[in-house]
């Protein structure tokens, strides 16, 4: 849960494109029991993949300097970067959460720029405030 006793989501939805003959055989997989479904199949080879191509992440998450997880950031901790003068550059590959109550003068004060490769939760405005600093 986040500070406002939200649930954060563990998972984005995504959409692809098939084409037909793929989307058969996996059906026919699931047919055949070898997955419980469409959705499984999908997750269990994106997974494979990222096993395969796991060094060649590690590398480029250590040479971007990315932040892994989740990284949460409440109204009290930008108030006190913006206090201190600084602004941050969040680097992260997970999910970025900036509290609901996190005005969007605030986000601008505090933080310079987001580069978030996965997903990031803020308010409407906040997103709107900072999108010329979101890479």
């Amino acid at each position: 849960m986040d500070n406002t006793g939200s649930k954060i989501a563990d998972s984005e939805k995504i959409t692809i494109n098939l084409g037909h003959v793929d989307l058969g055989r996996i059906d026919l997989l699931v047919e055949d029991r070898f997955y419980a479904n469409r959705t499984d199949f999908i997750r269990t080879a994106i997974r494979n993949q990222l096993e395969r191509h796991g060094e060649a992440v590690d590398r480029s998450v250590a040479r971007n300097r990315l932040d892994l997880g989740l990284r949460q950031y409440t109204r009290a901790d930008l108030e006190a970067v913006r206090a201190s003068g600084k602004r941050l550059n969040i680097q992260v590959l997970g999910l970025v959460v900036i509290a609901w109550d996190v005005t969007p003068e605030l986000a601008l004060a505090a933080i310079a720029s987001i580069r978030v490769l996965g997903a990031l939760q803020a308010s409407p405005a906040v997103k709107a405030a900072l999108h010329d600093r979101i890479a």
